[in-house]
């Protein structure tokens, strides 16, 4: 059979983020099917910059590992280094954690670090910002000796890297535990200290390294989360990804600062100074709140000749010099920001001089004034080309620009603009921000970084008003949205948006709580029921200009299928799809189009008539081999000219003539007159890291024009308009890159026909096939395999174009068939099979009377046929971030043995399956010891399991490699929840402990979802 192949973040350099990726630490190589490290396109790693120098935060997502540089240990240390060490080591921890969806700059990460112990009575822990996470945090840390402790955070910064995690010290029962002193003021130029964290995660390590620079301004890595308005600490200590959060320590085992970043142009490491860090823990130890303050204004250390040229007076500069002999430079405002409190009064370029009559230099000081004026006024004195001006402004509180709450609602999430993203932009910190931009809210283009302006012709400055407006939009409304992207404030989008409230029901509020660690959740309002369709009216367009008079006529027969799957389900890479059907029966509403726009039946489907008309469509039929849907629409509600298209039920020829007409990548009609150029059998290739849906045993047509590859929807008619073939689009691989391959094919209508006549009496098909894959074979081959003479005679009276027979290429797995591979087919029912479309009786007959060759020996057999009742996917299971369900028809007709009845189809990043490296294409062969062979016995094992205690999982990989894995649960932020189909229609429901309920109620987005088993 002729192969289908054969026919047709950060550019980050570096190191200062360990992906913290679990997996290539704890699973052996083999436990993971190869893959191609790629994103799908639903990516959040495509907003970075070019060539960054500085290295980007924790490289969030799995398989974005950095280049890891080998650590220099101090191998000579001293003797006194060496106790300090081991004293050292005991406060260190390695922290791993997740975020479990996105939120302000940072995405929904699996990741590990490093922190160290502060209050050893109190189990506070410190790290950095980017570890505690601005979102939904659940995590742990292990103690030097392999301790295990569930922490959850208590203060996260608003701007500079570090927060506070707390875990139960009692939990730790074999090792003391012990605290690290924080000593800010030790940090000086020429200091010796070390690094003490973990090397890429694997093991501790001990670099060493001399302050070399404390006033360097922190890091930029670009966009996302940045430090700002602070110095950092600078030293050669070349520490690798995962000692984010790592002491850093003097010889008398005092922590100095906290290691932050670093670049990969130089050994160079960056150091958070400890100021702040040991004032918000002092103020945490008391139980007092954190008080932060900003005038939304960022400043930059310049030195002082910089200065000059941006207006410093010799008389200032004099004094300062004087007042602190040590400095080089002082502060000057970078980014002041619109409608905040120093906007009109604080000017790019200006030169702070004093705060409130003190001369300062340092931002220690600057931030000490601020953080204890918060809704006080303060006086400043700036230098500003050579003047002096004074100005008073009131502090704001910084918590109050710094998100900490947000709403999902229509499989997205948003909340008010935060100071950090208005910051990157110099925008003002006002606005709707959609953080995770899923479900209805997945705009076109960049994946990240919008702002709503409005919905449904309303105004939406803020998320309280949003949700106002959210509240009144019934379900599967079709409203006007405005938006604008930060990075292109100039322009304005607008979009016609789906609203989905019955996939994902709840709106709800996600609110910090930083007494728990969590997020608590509280739902706003129940969804309004969608508003009756009326009937309406539209004409479609004319082809006046076309040489094909059919093409008027053909064009009344196309419709818009759009299709929007909630869930990841059997292997398929995409959350929507669109193209174009054809309309076989215009009074019943009847449209087939390509199984790679509709895959499988839990979906959305939107049909679009004229171009004009938008009506909701249903999944009638699905088929099993050919790549075509039959989806239903009530034609009462269309009141526009729309024609059955005329079928053929006779075979094309190669050779002949036809009139190509399809539609382009910009929706538009294209039409030639061609010729059919061959027909043949083929093999839609496999794609071997994810299976998923491919038509097999399918005469595919080719034809003799350009636009047939680019057009994925048409037909190939006659003259008189009647269709010869559908023009369909078929999903194949996975190319090296990540770009999912598509063909453009033609099927005959010959091979549909039967199925649309069926379906048109009311009746579903009940198919029927031989579960075998099968490929062509030349008579060369036919010879050597054993056939004999008399059946060479037969074989080419019967088929003069084409001298071929077919043999069993692959037996799918599951039931049980008399063929084996390798067989060779003669004949079906007494007829010579030489073309596959001889095959098509096997549709209606329960046994079929063959005549194979098998080990070069003639033998006649009853082969019989299975039923395809079972091959859709039609039962769901989302368990600890995991979609579960029977292994689905592609991965039957891929491998050889079913394992188990329980499939991982895909998982959510930030979720403990991808924490534990609980990876798709695994299947689940038992739990705690417990055999599972099916879902109803897996979600009677685990509903016995309580939230946040450690499970044992038995796992075999597609590739036959079993091993156990242990999970937490976390019902918290993903419950257990099952999808059932029921008839037509799908019933939801969520698991809460052990009794089920409607509703999903969950973070769990499509958008968010793995299907493939590489990391992203």
């Amino acid at each position: 059979m002729e192969s289908l192949k054969e026919r047709s973040r950060r550019n980050s350099s570096g190191k200062r983020k360990h992906t913290g990726s679990i997996s290539t630490i704890d699973r052996p190589t083999k436990h993971l099917r190869e893959e191609d490290n790629f994103s799908d396109g639903c990516s959040e790693v495509d907003m970075m910059p070019p060539d960054a120098a500085i290295t980007s935060f924790e490289e969030m997502a799995l398989g974005m590992e950095p280049e890891r540089l080998l650590p220099t240990a101090a191998l000579a240390d001293s003797a006194e280094w060496q106790r300090t060490i081991e004293s050292v080591v005991r406060n260190v921890v390695s922290i791993r954690f997740c975020q479990t969806c996105s939120f302000d700059t940072d995405s929904a990460i699996t990741s590990e670090a490093t922190g160290f112990v502060v209050d050893a009575e109190k189990g506070y822990i410190l790290t950095n910002r980017h570890v505690v996470c601005a979102g939904p945090f659940w995590g742990y840390c292990v103690f030097d000796n392999h301790e295990e402790c569930d922490v959850h955070p208590v203060y996260r910064d608003p701007i500079h890297d570090f927060g506070i995690l707390r875990f139960d010290p009692k939990h730790i029962k074999y090792m003391p535990v012990a605290a690290l002193t924080l000593r800010p003021d030790l940090a000086k130029v020429g200091a010796e200290i070390r690094v003490v964290g973990n090397d890429a995660g694997e093991k501790l390590s001990i670099l060493s390294g001399v302050i070399s620079r404390v006033d360097r301004n922190a890091p930029d890595y670009g966009e996302g989360y940045n430090d700002f308005n602070t110095n950092y600490i600078q030293a050669a200590a070349s520490a690798s990804g995962g000692s984010s959060g790592s002491p850093v320590v003097n010889i008398d085992g005092y922590a100095v600062a906290l290691q932050a970043g670093g670049s990969t142009e130089a050994a160079t490491d960056y150091f958070l100074p400890l100021d702040r860090p040991l004032r918000a823990l002092e103020c945490v130890r008391a139980g007092k709140p954190v008080t932060r303050g900003t005038i939304q204004t960022q400043w930059l250390t310049k030195p002082f000749d910089e200065c000059r040229r941006l207006g410093l007076t010799a008389e200032w500069e004099d004094v300062v010099r004087k007042g602190f002999p040590k400095e080089v430079g002082m502060l000057v405002a970078e980014t002041v920001l619109p409608e905040g409190p120093a906007h009109e009064h604080v000017e790019e370029g200006d030169i702070l001089v004093k705060v409130n009559g003190e001369l300062l230099t340092k931002f220690v000081r600057l931030n000490e004034i601020l953080d204890d004026s918060v809704g006080k006024p303060v006086r400043l004195l700036l230098q500003r080309g050579g003047r002096d001006i004074e100005i008073e402004l009131t502090v704001q509180d910084l918590h109050t620009i710094t998100p900490d709450r947000f709403l999902t609602v229509c499989g997205a999430s948003f909340h008010n603009l935060s100071y950090q993203c208005a910051r990157l932009y110099a925008i003002a910190v006002r606005g709707v921000y959609v953080c995770e931009p899923a479900g209805s809210f997945r705009f076109d283009g960049m994946d990240k970084g919008w702002i709503i302006e409005s919905v449904d012709n309303r105004k939406t400055p803020n998320l309280d008003v949003f949700i106002e407006v959210m509240k009144t939009i019934p379900d599967r409304a079709r409203i006007v949205v405005t938006y604008r992207h930060l990075r292109d404030l100039h322009t304005m989008h607008t979009s016609i948006l789906h609203i989905d409230r019955h996939w994902t029901s709840k709106m709800r509020m996600a609110i910090r709580n930083d007494e728990t660690g969590l997020w608590d959740y509280e739902d706003i309002a129940d969804p309004l029921p969608p508003v009756p369709v009326l009937p309406k009216k539209a004409q479609f367009i004319r082809l006046d200009h076309v040489s094909q008079p059919c093409a008027t006529e053909l064009v009344r027969s196309f419709v818009r299928i759009s299709c929007a799957m909630p869930l990841k389900l059997d292997g398929f890479p995409k959350a929507r799809k669109s193209g174009f059907g054809l309309v076989v029966d215009a009074e019943k509403g009847l449209v087939i189009v390509s199984r790679a726009i509709v895959p499988y039946d839990l979906c959305d489907v939107s049909v679009t008539i004229a171009e004009s008309i938008i009506v909701e469509g249903k999944v009638l039929f699905l088929h099993p081999l050919q790549n075509y849907a039959i989806v239903q629409y009530d034609p009462k509600l269309v009141q526009a000219p729309v024609i059955s298209a005329r079928l053929s039920d006779e075979p094309m020829r190669q050779g002949s003539e036809t009139i190509f007409l399809g539609f382009n990548q910009n929706l538009r009609v294209v039409v030639a007159k061609t010729a059919v150029t061959d027909i043949t059998t083929v093999a839609v290739p496999a794609n071997s890291t994810a299976p998923r849906y491919r038509a097999i045993n399918i005469d595919a047509i080719t034809v003799d024009t350009s636009l047939s590859g680019q057009c994925g929807s048409g037909v190939l008619a006659d003259e008189d308009g009647t269709v010869r073939a559908l023009w369909l689009t078929y999903l194949g691989d996975r190319a090296h890159g990540g770009k999912d391959v598509e063909y453009h094919l033609g099927l005959a209508t010959s091979s549909v026909l039967p199925i649309v006549r069926q379906v048109q009496q009311g009746i579903i098909p009940k198919l029927r096939y031989l579960n075998v894959e099968l490929h062509l074979v030349h008579m060369s081959q036919v010879r050597i395999m054993g056939a004999s003479e008399e059946w060479i005679r037969k074989v080419e009276e019967d088929n003069p174009e084409r001298h071929q027979l077919f043999m069993v290429r692959k037996v799918e797995c599951g039931q049980s068939q008399v063929l084996q591979e390798g067989d060779m087919i003669l004949s079906v029912n007494g007829k010579v099979m030489t073309r596959i479309t001889e095959l098509d009786v096997m549709y209606d007959k329960k046994e079929l009377d063959m005549i194979i060759i098998r080990g070069c020996q003639e033998m006649r057999m009853k082969v019989p046929t299975v039923p395809t009742d079972d091959l859709e996917t039609d039962r769901v299971v989302i368990f600890c971030g995991a979609v579960l369900h029977r292994p689905h028809h592609a991965v039957r007709q891929q491998i050889s043995k079913m394992h188990s009845e329980i499939y991982v189809s895909a998982r959510t990043r930030g979720s403990p399956a991808f924490q534990y490296q609980l990876v798709p294409t695994n299947f689940i062969m038992a739990v705690n010891g417990i055999k599972t062979p099916d879902l109803d016995s897996f979600l009677a094992e685990v509903s016995k399991i309580p939230d946040n205690t450690y499970f044992r999982l038995r796992v075999i990989t597609f590739d036959n490699v079993p091993f156990v894995i242990s999970i937490k649960k976390n019902e918290h932020y993903f419950p257990t929840m099952e999808f059932i189909r029921q008839g037509d229609t799908w019933k939801r429901q969520t698991y809460d402990g052990k009794l089920p309920h409607e509703g999903l109620e969950s973070n769990i987005m499509v958008d968010s979802m793995d299907e493939m088993a590489g990391y992203e």
